[in-house]
C-alpha cells in the first residue's frame, strides 16, 4: 500500500473501516528490553496498511504503574517511559497519518491508578476531607468499620472494596475498585472529574489521535447511596454488566454528549468507540446520533460454534444498527478474550472456524475491529503458572495472558521470532515450539496462509466498497438454512458460514472468496465461510 496522507477528507471513514487493535507491549520491541514500545509499533505500521486496515487502536500507553498493563493511569497526558515519550508518540501518528491510517487512542475514565497524584492526595488528606471526594471513600460496617461497605464484587474477584490505613496509623475508610485494588474508581458526580477526562480527551485529539476508544464506556456513574446487590453471587467474574448499580446509570450519557461535542468541533470530526459490553437493547441507547459513534459489538464474541446463536445475535445487532443508524462495530477477538482458534475448538478445526469467522466479520455491513495476530491465525498461548501478569488471574484464576503472547514476526528459531531488537526475555514468554511457523515471514506469500486470506478479504472489501458495490448502510438479514448454514444478505453480497457438522449446498452467485477449500459438489464444507456475488 503506498503512502497516502489521512488529511482532512473522509469524513464518516469509522463507519466501514477496518480497525486494526495493537496491544503495544506485545506488539514490537525496538528497544530492546523485551516489553513492546511505540517506536516499535511506529517500525511496523507498514504491516498494518499492507493488510489493507484504515486505522489502528493502541490500548494504553499512558503513565501507568501497569499493575493492569497500562489501563491504571497514572497520567492521563504522558506516554510512560516504558514505551517511549510524547515524541514516539507524535511520530507514530505522523507515520501512520503518511500510511492512510488513522490513529485511536485508549482513554481509561472509569477509574485510574493508586498511584495518581489525586488519589494520593486522598490518602493523605483524610476522611471527611475535600480531596477524598474525587474518589468513592465510605466507611465499613459492623461495630468497627471492619466491613465493606457494601457488597459489591470486583470484576476481578473478590470485594469491590478495599480498606485503607489513615495517616494516623488507624484502619480507615474504605474506597471502591470494581477492577483492581489499585484501580481506584473515579467519583464521576465531583466536577473535577469530568474537567481532568474532558481535558485528557482533548489532548489526545490535539496531538493528532483521529479518536478514542473508551474503556468500560458503560461505567462512571454508580447508583446513588450505593445500595447492596441483591444478588452479588450471580455476577460473573469478568462481567461488570451484572451489576447495574455500578454501570450503565442514566447519568453517563451527558458525558457523551458533551464529548460528542468536542469530537465535532475538530475537522475532520474525531471518532467515539465505546466499550460498551451491554445486552443490544441497552447498548444501543450508547450510539444515539448525539452520543458515541460506535460501540463495539460483543454478541459474536459470547456467541459458541453454533448457527443459530450466531444468526440470533447478527439479527439482533442488524435492527439495532437501523434503529440507531450507527453501523454494527463487528468483532471476535481483542486483548481481553481466548483467541478464536482455541475458543473454537483448537487444532486444525479451530483455526479453520477462526478463518471462517474472519470472514464473516469482515462480510458484514458496518465496521470491523481485529486484534493484533488474528490475521495470523494465532492461538491462544498456555501461558506457565509462573508466568502469568494478568491482575485478573490473581483474583479470579482467570487469565488473559494467553491472547497477549508477543507477536511472532520472523521464524528465528529459539528467539524472540523478531519480536525484540536483543535477545532480551520478552515480558511474556513465546513458546519455544511451532511459533515462528505462525509468523509473518512464514506466512507471507502462502496461498492458503491466514495472513494472505485476510490480505485478500481487506483488499476484495476495500475494492466493493470503492465501486460502489457495499456500503456500510447496506440493510441485511441473516438466516439459518438446513442444519447449520449461517446466510446474511446484503445487496452487494452474499456470506455463507458452514456452523454445523456435514456439508451444505452453496447458496446462488459467483463464488468471490471462501476461507478453505470448496467442495466440487457445489457444498460448502462444514468450518468454511464464503463470499458471493448474489446474481
Amino acid at each position: 500500500m503506498g503512502e497516502q496522507s489521512v488529511g482532512t477528507a473522509g469524513a464518516g471513514w469509522w463507519r466501514s473501516a477496518v480497525v486494526y487493535q495493537v496491544y503495544p507491549r506485545s506488539f514490537a520491541d525496538l528497544n530492546g528490553d523485551g516489553v513492546g514500545d511505540l517506536a516499535g509499533v511506529t517500525g511496523r505500521l507498514e504491516h498494518v496498511a499492507g493488510l489493507g486496515a484504515d486505522a489502528v487502536w493502541l490500548t494504553p500507553f499512558q503513565s501507568s504503574p501497569q499493575a493492569d498493563h497500562g489501563y491504571d493511569v497514572s497520567d492521563y497526558r504522558d506516554v510512560d517511559p516504558l514505551f517511549g515519550t510524547l515524541a514516539d508518540f507524535d511520530s507514530l501518528v505522523a507515520s501512520a497519518h503518511r500510511l492512510g491510517l488513522r490513529v485511536i487512542v485508549d482513554l481509561v475514565p472509569n477509574h485510574c491508578s493508586s498511584e495518581h497524584p489525586a488519589f494520593r492526595a486522598a490518602l493523605a488528606a483524610g476522611p471527611g476531607s475535600p480531596e477524598r471526594e474525587r474518589f468513592l471513600f465510605r466507611p465499613g460496617r459492623g461495630a468497627g468499620g471492619e466491613l465493606p461497605p457494601n457488597n459489591w464484587p470486583s470484576v476481578f474477584g473478590g470485594p469491590a472494596w478495599t480498606r485503607v490505613t489513615e495517616p494516623d496509623g488507624s484502619p480507615g475508610e474504605w474506597y471502591l475498585h470494581l477492577y483492581a485494588p489499585e484501580q481506584p474508581d473515579w467519583n464521576w458526580r465531583h466536577p473535577a472529574t469530568a474537567e481532568l477526562m474532558d481535558d485528557a480527551l482533548r489532548f489526545w485529539l490535539d496531538r493528532g489521535a483521529d479518536g478514542v476508544r473508551i474503556d468500560v464506556a458503560h461505567g462512571l456513574f454508580k447508583a446513588e447511596g450505593l445500595p447492596d446487590h441483591e444478588d452479588p453471587a450471580s455476577i460473573e467474574p469478568m462481567r461488570l454488566r451484572g451489576n447495574p448499580l455500578a454501570c450503565d446509570r442514566d447519568e453517563v450519557h451527558d458525558v457523551y454528549r458533551r464529548w460528542r461535542r468536542i469530537c465535532e468541533g475538530y475537522s475532520p470530526e474525531r471518532v467515539l468507540v465505546g466499550e460498551v459490553n451491554l445486552v443490544p437493547e441497552r447498548a444501543e441507547r450508547y450510539v444515539r446520533p448525539d452520543e458515541l459513534h460506535q460501540a463495539f459489538a460483543f454478541a459474536f464474541l459470547a456467541a459458541p460454534w453454533e448457527a443459530r446463536a450466531w444468526c440470533e445475535a447478527a439479527t439482533g445487532l442488524l435492527e439495532a444498527a437501523r434503529r440507531t443508524g450507527s453501523p454494527v462495530t463487528w468483532v471476535v477477538e481483542n486483548h481481553d478474550v481466548v483467541r478464536t482458534p482455541t475458543r473454537y475448538g483448537g487444532g486444525p478445526r479451530g483455526a479453520a472456524r477462526a478463518r471462517a469467522a474472519l470472514l464473516a466479520v469482515l462480510g458484514m455491513p458496518g465496521s470491523a475491529y481485529l486484534y493484533q495476530g488474528q490475521e495470523l491465525g494465532l492461538p491462544e498461548v498456555d501461558v506457565p503458572v509462573g508466568a502469568r501478569q494478568d491482575p485478573a488471574w490473581l483474583r479470579s484464576g482467570v487469565t488473559r495472558d494467553g491472547a497477549r503472547v508477543p507477536l511472532p514476526w520472523t521464524r528465528d528459531p529459539g528467539g524472540t521470532h523478531g519480536f525484540s531488537s536483543s535477545s532480551a526475555q520478552p515480558w511474556l514468554p513465546v513458546p519455544t515450539d511451532g511459533w515462528g511457523e505462525l509468523s509473518v515471514q512464514a506466512q507471507a506469500g502462502g496461498p492458503a496462509s491466514s495472513l494472505e486470506l485476510c490480505r485478500t478479504a481487506l483488499a476484495l472489501r476495500r475494492r466493493l466498497h470503492a465501486e460502489g458495490r457495499l456500503s456500510p448502510d447496506d440493510p441485511a438479514t441473516a438466516s439459518v438454512q438446513g442444519e447449520g448454514l449461517l446466510v446474511a444478505e446484503r445487496p452487494g453480497l452474499r456470506l455463507a458460514v458452514n456452523l454445523g457438522e456435514h456439508p451444505e449446498p452453496l447458496p446462488e452467485g459467483e463464488v468471490l472468496l471462501a476461507s478453505g477449500p470448496l467442495g466440487r459438489d457445489g457444498h460448502l464444507p462444514p468450518d468454511t465461510a464464503a463470499w458471493l456475488s448474489p446474481r
